[in-house]
């Protein structure tokens, strides 16, 4: 099979625990795209913080963020725009606010939160890991049914952190009888996102590939969480990362060492060093024009 868009994911995959790129993974990016393979970054984090990623890396691809609801190369040119409602968005947290939980609504230029403190310090880690105070400031407040009555939002995304598995369990079977046309995706722990109807990673890699006349068959999606899943499945070559949970690498055709191990840039040399540049490709054997 021959692949023309390899799609990354940043935190667990293309991040190491601490922070910082793998090693050597602008050369392994670079070499691909030297073979004329469309390389891009697909994501639950914002767009600057994504494109902050891309640029450290000299890409300069249509990259899809907040889990598929907002796919740009340009923060004031998005490509692809969706979101939930002012008054969804308004509805969702007050239902969301009965339960023990933090929750962050995201909009492409800022996030908002509510203060609740939960036991997990590593939910603290999730919400601030990505934020930069100068372009995309995090704004906490104690009530925010209080203050999107006030001052509405359009949110591209809700995270929600539960205290327990319980909560959470509850939550999501309440939104589930509440909110007909909403996306839900568990997350791994005791976290859920909730999304417009119809938006998620698979979906935003789609409408990248339907751009560039790429079929999904066609893509090499590299992945580390539950929510990653379903674009590792229909893509044709799945990877999961050696630190994915195993529900992800039993879906995955390939399964690379962890971020902390180089995976990502392990996987490009291993594979894509198999695989002729598409130009000769294209010049020497019948493939589907592009």
């Amino acid at each position: 099979m021959i692949y023309r868009l390899l799609a990354i994911n940043i935190d667990g995959s293309l991040i190491r625990s601490n922070g910082r790129l793998q090693k050597g993974v602008k050369e392994a990016i670079d070499f691909v795209r030297e073979k004329g393979v469309y390389v891009t970054l697909y994501t639950s984090r914002n767009f600057q913080s994504a494109h902050k990623v891309a640029k450290a890396l000299k890409l300069d691809s249509l990259l899809v963020t907040h889990s598929g609801a907002f796919v740009a190369s340009s923060l004031d040119e998005p490509f692809v725009q969706r979101k939930l409602s002012e008054e969804k968005t308004f509805n969702l947290v007050q239902v969301l606010e009965h339960f023990d939980c933090n929750i962050r609504i995201s909009h492409e230029r800022f996030s908002l939160g509510n203060r609740r403190k939960l036991s997990s310090n590593l939910i603290a880690r999730a919400v601030l890991s990505n934020a930069d105070p100068v372009f995309y400031p995090i704004q906490f407040v104690e009530s925010l049914g209080d203050t999107l009555r006030d001052q509405p939002v359009e949110a591209a995304r809700i995270d929600v952190f539960f205290a327990s598995k319980q909560d959470k369990e509850k939550a999501l079977q309440t939104v589930h009888d509440a909110f007909e046309d909403v996306n839900i995706i568990e997350c791994s722990g005791n976290k859920i996102e909730i999304l417009p109807t119809g938006v998620s990673k698979l979906r935003g890699l789609q409408i990248v590939g339907q751009h560039l006349g790429i079929s999904t068959s066609e893509m090499v999606v590299i992945g580390d969480s539950i929510d990653d899943l379903e674009a590792i499945e229909h893509a044709g070559l799945g990877v999961a990362m050696g630190n994915a949970p195993i529900e992800v690498k039993r879906a995955a055709d390939w399964i690379t060492r962890s971020n902390n191990e180089n995976g990502v840039t392990y996987m490009i040399k291993e594979h894509f060093r198999k695989q002729f540049p598409l130009d000769f490709l294209k010049d020497h054997i019948r493939i589907k024009r592009w």
